[in-house]
């Protein structure tokens, strides 16, 4: 099914001169993301939110960091805003619009941007997901919110529990759908979006389609209008990919001489302990460096990728709890200290970087026996990196770590 519909690819250069008010929003909602670092609409926001503000179903591909939360936000509060839809402040009133996301991290950097685009017309937003006790959330869903973000689990307990009513909405966004595949939640997000009106409008965001993905547009989306950006592929975007091949014994020397920069570096690893023990092997290294996984709570997750994002630390440590739902401003490298398992991970990891337009890196470092197997993996995620045999000291190091430049390494 998702073979037959084509998406309407959009260039950067059809954007320029292009304003967020060209494109429909009002005053305030322009104002706020002037305020919040958007002065003029990216490509994927510049291409979605007219059909989002006509009413449109939308199928938004692409990777991420092209700015999809503002394509969906800021249109889903314009929409909520039709017919003096900003007036209603009823104390317990049922929520109008839904926004899933597959993690709490996710959900908490959405409703960073959304929650104040709504506040600029009135409107409120509420966080909703689980890890945490449930005392607040139903405490803002007694006053009344106009939009809920949150998880498919604590969503669902909510409902359960007769304390959340979604009869009401007509808007509902699905973000990272595929990973929310990926995490068992198809079932989950398909029982939710049952529950809200018939003939709500549907906005389905996704890095990659496949079966899971397939069965929501397949049921929920009508006509969707499809877009993806020209040029957002991991292949042809703002990424270097490099692999680095190196002896099992130089591997932890490597990754310190990879880390050792002034600029913000996410690393990624396959296990917790090991993101605790790289964490210890770093700062022993005098590298500042904090972890980000499951068995941290959420504030301590919270507090470490403040640390980062503040400048505080320079280093993050992070399973792939990390993966897909943080995003922290100019990561210019991210280091896969351990090879992921399948290619859609891979794109995952990389998109911490390179985010809207900027340039970063990617460097994957494997052992030997590794080699022919981290090529198969590039070839399905069509990623054309080099792999080079590397050893403590080397120039391409320091290279990638930004120590030296291409010019300095052929002087």
């Amino acid at each position: 099914m998702l073979e037959r519909l084509e998406a309407e690819a959009i260039q950067a250069s059809d954007v320029e001169g292009v304003s967020f008010a060209d494109l429909g929003l009002g005053s305030n909602i322009v104002r706020t993301l002037g305020e919040l670092g958007a002065a003029s609409p990216f490509p994927i926001q510049a291409a979605t939110i007219p059909d989002v503000l006509a009413g449109r179903d939308v199928l938004g591909r692409g990777r991420t960091g092209s700015g999809k939360t503002i394509a969906f936000g800021a249109p889903l509060v314009e929409k909520l805003m039709e017919n003096n839809g900003g007036t209603r402040r009823e104390m317990g009133r049922n929520p109008r619009a839904l926004i899933l996301a597959p993690t709490r991290e996710l959900a908490l950097q959405i409703d960073r941007t959304v929650q104040p685009i709504a506040r600029s017309v009135g409107l409120f937003t509420t966080q909703i997901y689980g890890g945490v006790p449930q005392a607040r959330q139903v405490g803002a869903l007694r006053r009344g919110v106009d939009i809920v973000i949150g998880t498919p689990g604590r969503i669902e307990d909510l409902i359960q529990q007769g304390r959340l009513d979604l009869s009401d909405v007509t808007v509902t966004v699905i973000d990272e759908a595929d990973h929310m595949c990926d995490l068992g939640f198809l079932e989950p997000v398909q029982r939710i979006l049952r529950q809200t009106a018939d003939g709500g409008q549907k906005l389905l965001f996704s890095a990659t389609l496949d079966t899971g993905v397939a069965a929501l547009v397949d049921e929920f989306l009508v006509d969707p209008a499809v877009h993806e950006v020209a040029g957002e592929d991991q292949a042809s975007s703002h990424i270097d990919h490099r692999v680095l091949v190196v002896l099992r014994e130089d591997k932890v020397q490597v990754l310190r001489e990879l880390a050792d920069r002034d600029d913000k570096t996410v690393v990624f690893t396959r296990t917790r302990a090991y993101a605790e023990q790289l964490v210890d092997e770093l700062e022993d290294a005098g590298v500042r460096a904090v972890a980000l996984h499951g068995d941290l709570s959420q504030a301590r997750r919270q507090r470490n990728l403040d640390r980062l994002s503040s400048g505080r630390v320079n280093v993050l440590v992070a399973t792939d709890v990390a993966a897909r739902g943080i995003h922290v401003d100019d990561v210019t490298l991210v280091i896969q200290a351990d090879m992921p398992d399948e290619y859609k991970t891979y794109l995952h990891r990389s998109g911490r970087t390179g985010r809207a337009g900027k340039d970063g890196r990617v460097v994957t470092v494997i052992p030997r026996n590794r080699r022919r197997r981290m090529a198969e993996l590039l070839e399905r995620a069509e990623i054309d990196a080099p792999i080079v045999d590397a050893f403590p000291g080397d120039d391409v190091i320091d290279e990638i770590a930004g120590r030296l430049t291409v010019a300095d390494l052929t002087a």
